[in-house]
């Protein structure tokens, strides 16, 4: 009997009862950050841990990483990752993977958040340096030599946190990634006596979990990242959105900046997942047809009557269209992406030009928006900033679950039955 639909094996080796794992992860982290906005924040008091008066500016400087709220938070992440944890490690006991799927994430969750305050840590730094910056190149203030050397010092020790946090969090999640990629290859290689048989089975045990693997590194944790730096940055830019006056053409608008960011990027995330939404698709084409070519090569290299030069021309002239489709469709992406990017470099300057032109804001209080607005808006074009990325783990994740679907004997994918068996080889069907 063919086994039920059931969560592909790149996550299910891993993971716990996937479906149930991430979609209670979602709901308690939802939970969680209500909680803390709610009452969770200001409960800290009960313990002598208060939040910051709203008027008093952050500590500038390591001071800023030990302030009675900051270790209330440390504190509240900690009980809430128990009782996740907890709950998720009774209940898969027998799971091999838990260990690492489950501490091993909320290390790097933890880890990436740090990482998040150390940039808030800069952010804090950027106003009084540009404000002795200013002044000195003014000629008030009466700034000295030292003045500069106290404030260069404290960005070494910001920076030096920074750089251990760094490496730290690459160092664990690159053997976090190998430990997942095992799992995938323990899986497989325990079906192997009925993978071996599967088109391409090798290819799939070998390349897709190595290349799933080393994609997930980078675009895993910059998604953590950019949810935690949309976390920690908006109510920083929601604040320094009041020194912001009039918006051009417009007027004025409360919180200019903070909806800007969002507006700005939403639109850029929409505008590229439209024009790019045949590349996924094209890209797992893509492989197809050169698995097909590459295919008759191997064969022709141990029997003379394959890789014939009519077949080796039809199954090029395969591999030819597929690239022709695939360059025509990234040349409208590109150019979308490009003339985006390129009026992202403005767009924050544009919104500022009144507020600026009116003398509303110090040099430093501009670094500062510069920095929340372009954390802010970075983060909301996850998808804009890593969509090629995106596109192959699509397509990765394509080829897995055909050959997952073989594996179980089930139907194949609608796009794997645009290709039909013909003589020996793949073709696309007509």
């Amino acid at each position: 009997m063919p086994c039920k639909s059931r969560v592909i094996t790149l996550f299910h080796s891993f993971f716990p009862q996937p479906k149930l794992f991430f979609s209670s992860l979602a709901l308690w982290t939802l939970f969680s950050i209500f909680a803390w906005y709610a009452v969770g924040s200001d409960a800290g008091a009960l313990f002598g841990m208060p939040p910051l008066a709203p008027d008093a500016p952050p500590p500038v400087g390591l001071g800023y990483f030990v302030t009675p709220d900051n270790i209330w938070f440390y504190i509240y992440f900690l009980i809430c990752t128990l009782i996740f944890g907890g709950f998720w490690q009774i209940r898969a006991k027998d799971h091999p993977w838990t260990n690492w799927s489950i501490w091993g994430s909320a290390f790097i969750i933890f880890t990436t958040y740090f990482g998040v305050q150390v940039s808030l840590a800069i952010n804090n730094w950027r106003r009084p340096f540009g404000d002795t910056l200013q002044n000195a190149l003014q000629g008030t203030g009466n700034v000295t030599v030292q003045n500069f050397f106290d404030l260069m010092l404290i960005f070494c020790q910001i920076a030096f946190i920074s750089v251990f946090v760094y490496v730290v969090t690459r160092f664990f999640v690159s053997h976090y990634v190998f430990r997942w990629r095992t799992a995938m290859n323990d899986y497989y290689m325990s079906m192997w006596p009925k993978v071996r048989t599967i088109e391409g089975a090798s290819q799939r045990v070998q390349e897709d979990t190595m290349r799933f693997a080393t994609i997930t590194e980078g675009l895993g944790v910059s998604l953590i990242d950019a949810v935690m730096t949309l976390i920690a940055f908006l109510p920083v830019l929601f604040a320094l959105s009041a020194q912001v006056g009039e918006m051009p053409f417009i007027g004025a608008v409360p919180h200019a900046l903070f909806w800007a960011a969002i507006l700005w990027s939403l639109f850029g995330t929409v505008l590229l997942a439209t024009v790019g939404v045949k590349l996924p698709g094209l890209e797992f084409r893509n492989q197809r047809v050169e698995a097909a070519y590459r295919k008759e090569l191997v064969y022709g290299e141990d029997d003379p009557l394959k890789a014939q030069p009519p077949t080796v021309r039809e199954l090029f002239s395969h591999v030819r269209t597929n690239y022709f489709r695939l360059y025509f469709h990234y040349l409208y992406f590109n150019v979308a992406r490009s003339f985006y990017l390129q009026a992202d470099n403005l767009f924050v300057y544009f919104i500022l030009v009144p507020t600026i032109v009116a003398g509303k804001i110090t040099y430093g209080i501009l670094q500062q928006i510069l920095t929340a607005f372009g954390q802010v808006s970075s983060s909301f074009q996850y998808l804009v900033n890593s969509w090629s990325t995106i596109i192959e783990l699509q397509s990765i994740h394509k080829r897995l679950k055909a050959f997952e679907a073989a594996i179980d004997d089930q139907p194949l994918p609608s796009i794997d039955q645009e290709f039909i068996a013909v003589g020996g080889r793949e073709e696309l069907a007509q």
